[in-house]
């Protein structure tokens, strides 16, 4: 997995919180669910602001720095398959009799 810095920060990440690039391209954190306890909301540790490319998963790393890695779209590719047409019976025309 090649990876590249995209914004040096050096967040201290604190034992029990999940850091994250939000949808502002900043750095947040929040309380991880731990058993019965629920977690907490998301709090803005670092403004950056970064502008995503599409394809790429934006994560942060062991430095507490913003990194970017190039998604990987692995698995079987589906095959095509034919539609069979189905063909309707006709119906049959039934006289009225007198």
């Amino acid at each position: 997995m090649a990876t590249k810095k995209v914004a040096k920060v050096g967040v201290k990440k604190e034992k029990g919180f999940l850091y994250f690039v939000d949808k502002q391209g900043d750095i947040s954190s929040a309380k991880m669910a731990r058993g019965d306890k629920k977690g907490g909301a998301p709090k803005k540790v670092a403004k950056v602001g970064i502008k995503r490319e599409v394809g790429y998963l934006y994560f942060i790393d062991k430095q507490g720095d913003i990194s970017c890695a190039k998604m990987v779209r692995g698995g079987t590719k589906k095959k095509k398959v034919a539609k069979k047409v189905v063909k309707k019976a006709a119906k049959k025309v039934t006289k009225k009799r007198k």
